[in-house]
């Protein structure tokens, strides 16, 4: 059971111990003043002594004695019977009145039990609705500001408690920024595609341009069109993978992967690529879960990245190592100029370009979709200087025994 039930338990068993201690106090004066009142009446009626007054207590000369009691005592007339002990105070008669005699039974309403059992309820009831309907309108005002497009609005500093309520509270802060990056990414993704496209949109209108003019350069120009619809079709084949890893929440395909294999694979196909680049692999046998085809372009990625930013004839040194916990650590270490700190966190982001490298080929989709896969497996990436040049590109995935 939650906080937000033992809060309400006790405020409801609260407020029935105050009504119970009111009703109790209220009968317990009440059994005072008729204890009080019956004392009083038995001190002048109750002991059984003779009445002076004719026709109470007095017997007139002559006249028969009174019948005797089940003791075989003879009380005088006008008198009450006494049994074995004191009679204890009647709940529902009062002193007597006049002549002796008692009066009739009496059942009064408890008005003021009534009233103070009431009054508590009331006093609770609102205590109890005030506290919890506060959060409760808190959250209707965040969520109507959200609805009107106020998405930095938040609550769980507002409420300030620590229950059910405020973990609702902080999960709704989350969702409100989630949502604001998640606009705020689909802003800037959408003004970068816009910008990538402008680019060879415009170089395939020059060509098509200049195909006018000069009829007689068709093969050339044919080959620029060729050039610029395959960057087209890189760039749109790029921005699909990544809508698509967005929109996946976990991978579907998990079958266990010999990392050691993968990373050999991968390092061929570089070396062939890059005959001028010298790339050292380091391995140790560990197996992950997952995707094979998206671990493989994950990993593609990031050393293609760093094939591009390093000098020819510089090495580029690729390791697989055990972490602890079973953990599967890569790491691609190139000798580049490396990312200004305060851009280390953002060349994951998507269409980040760095300022000093402005003339690189590429569109900033790579480490972006590798940061995604690496995310959608359960691990983590993170990039690091190197000293004196260089950068470090790490991943960490959960191994099989992880």
């Amino acid at each position: 059971m939650g906080r937000l039930f033992w809060k309400f338990f006790a405020f409801i068993w609260l407020a029935q111990l105050s009504a119970i201690a009111a009703i109790s106090t209220v009968f317990w004066f009440e059994r005072q003043q008729d204890m009080a009142r019956w004392q009083a009446w038995q001190a002048t009626h109750g002991q059984g002594a003779p009445s002076r007054e004719p026709g109470i207590g007095a017997r007139p000369p002559g006249a028969e004695p009174p019948p005797p009691d089940e003791r075989g005592l003879r009380l005088p007339p006008g008198e009450p019977r006494l049994d074995a002990g004191p009679p204890g105070p009647p709940p529902d008669r009062g002193p007597p009145h006049g002549g002796g005699g008692r009066s009739g039974p009496r059942h009064p309403v408890p008005v003021v039990p009534l009233v103070a059992t009431l009054f508590a309820s009331l006093i609770f009831a609102a205590l109890l609705a005030w506290y919890f309907a506060r959060p409760i309108r808190t959250l209707r005002r965040a969520l109507a500001a959200v609805t009107a497009g106020d998405l930095a609005v938040r609550v769980g500093g507002e409420i300030g408690r620590r229950d059910e309520l405020a973990d609702l509270g902080c999960e709704f802060d989350r969702m409100a920024a989630q949502l604001q990056r998640l606009m705020e990414g689909q802003r800037r993704l959408l003004h970068d595609v816009s910008h990538e496209l402008r680019s060879p949109l415009a170089r395939l209108h020059a060509a098509v341009g200049l195909l006018r003019q000069r009829p007689d350069s068709l093969e050339e120009i044919a080959d620029r069109i060729e050039r610029e619809g395959g960057r087209m079709d890189a760039l749109v084949g790029e921005l699909l993978t990544l809508s698509r890893l967005d929109g996946t929440g976990s991978v579907n395909e998990r079958i266990e992967i010999p990392l050691a294999d993968m990373l050999a694979e991968i390092v061929d196909d570089a070396r062939f690529e890059a005959s001028e680049r010298e790339i050292a692999l380091a391995t140790v046998d560990v197996n992950v879960p997952g995707s094979p085809d998206l671990l493989r372009r994950a990993i593609e990625n990031i050393l293609r990245n760093a094939l591009a930013h390093t000098p020819a004839g510089s090495p580029i040194q690729v390791r697989l190592a055990a972490g602890e916990g079973g953990w599967a650590v890569v790491q691609v270490d190139d000798a580049g100029p490396g990312v200004p700190p305060e851009e280390l966190a953002a060349i994951f982001e998507p269409f980040h370009r760095l300022t000093q490298s402005a003339s690189t080929p590429g569109n900033g989709l790579g480490l972006a979709i590798a940061q995604r896969v690496v995310t959608l497996h359960g691990g983590q990436i993170a990039a690091s200087n190197r000293e004196p040049t260089g950068l470090r590109v790490e991943i960490r995935l959960p191994g099989s025994g992880a």
